[in-house]
């Protein structure tokens, strides 16, 4: 099922600034293959729903890696079963 996410994560007791994890979650988003674009809070992607999942999985995995303890999670999913629909398109559709 190909679904639009946006997900969030944010490693928690590594100090007040968490960039050097963002960017080894970035480069494993960006390995993925997946439609994904970053934002302040966040990275919105697209794809299947199984893949999304595996890439939440792998980020996690890798922060372990890291020495991260305690990670926090939102991973937020719209699907659209009566047309496909990309990301661009919903923006487009109130440009």
């Amino acid at each position: 099922m190909k679904v639009a996410a946006d997900l969030c994560i944010v490693p928690m007791g590594v100090g007040p600034s968490v960039s050097p994890y963002v960017r080894e979650i970035k480069a494993l988003i960006e390995a993925s293959g997946l439609e994904a674009t970053m934002h302040p809070n966040g990275t919105n992607i697209e794809g299947e729903l199984s893949a999304i999942c595996s890439l939440a999985e792998a980020c996690e995995a890798r922060l372990a890696e890291l020495g991260v303890q305690r990670t926090f999670f939102t991973l937020i999913f719209s699907t659209r079963r009566d047309k496909e629909q990309s990301m661009a398109d919903k923006l487009d559709a109130v440009s």
